[in-house]
């Protein structure tokens, strides 16, 4: 007897176990009932539910990634083999629509938005460009096409990253050659740069001697350097040494005693 009254207890239990659902955290969950789903989101918390007519839907709203790998055309019309990876995540507040237009097996739509976006923009740039400083560029603009068809619909493409990008072998060769040729030309064009910069210098310190020279010629005139003469043996005369103080003809004679 004491058992037949424990078992409507433990219906019960089993039910209220049956009839909650945890949200955990980068999980979002919305209820159905009788196939109609309902608009409201549920975040990181427990969702009590009728089992018999409800169930609850939960999907990730983590960011997810994913890596393809595909042809993608050149301007030129080169084939050049890349790595993508994708990374995208569904905006929380629009699980219902996500999964009312999209479904949960949404991973091939968005390879494919991927497939027409990264073929629409690289056609119109260079093979070489791809290889350079211009793939993140490229990388936007797919980015924002991709954006542009998969954001009203919940999805949102957070980055567009191409990791291995190869270049059919002659081409690689050339561009390497190329680069290389720049790099030599760079490095040519600083040792010139260099070089100019002492020539002026040498240039500078040279006419600042010459310079020097002028002024110092010019100002030595007769006169003056009479005068320093003059001054040079009275400084002598001044001295209490013996002296003999011997000239040419042209120059003043000053006798000491």
């Amino acid at each position: 007897m004491k058992n037949l009254r424990l078992l409507p207890v433990i219906l019960l239990l089993g039910i209220m176990l049956q009839s909650c659902a945890v949200v955990r955290p980068g999980e979002a969950a919305v209820k159905q009932t009788l196939g109609k789903l309902d608009n409201r989101v549920y975040v990181e918390q427990p969702v009590w539910y009728f089992p018999f007519t409800t169930r609850v839907i939960k999907t990730s709203i983590q960011t997810n990634n994913l890596e393809l790998s595909l042809n993608i055309p050149s301007k030129e019309g080169l084939s050049i083999n890349s790595t993508i990876s994708i990374l995208y995540r569904i905006d929380s507040e629009n699980v219902p629509q996500v999964i009312r237009t999209l479904g949960l097996e949404y991973e091939s739509i968005v390879a494919n938005v991927f497939r027409s976006a990264s073929a629409d923009v690289c056609a119109q740039y260079f093979a070489k460009d791809m290889h350079s400083g211009m793939r993140s560029e490229i990388e936007q603009q797919i980015k924002e096409r991709m954006n542009a068809t998969l954001y009203e619909q919940g999805l949102i493409i957070e980055a567009v990253l191409m990791k291995n990008i190869q270049l059919p072998p002659g081409l690689a060769s050339s561009i390497e050659r190329k680069l290389q040729a720049e790099q030599d030309a760079m490095r040519m064009e600083f040792v010139l740069q260099e070089e100019r910069q002492e020539a002026k210098r040498k240039i500078i310190e040279a006419e600042g001697t010459r310079d020097a020279q002028q002024i110092l010629s010019e100002g030595l005139t007769p006169q003056i350097l009479e005068l320093r003469r003059i001054e040079a043996f009275l400084e002598l005369s001044n001295s209490n040494n013996a002296k003999v103080i011997i000239t040419d003809d042209e120059s003043s004679v000053l006798i000491s005693d």
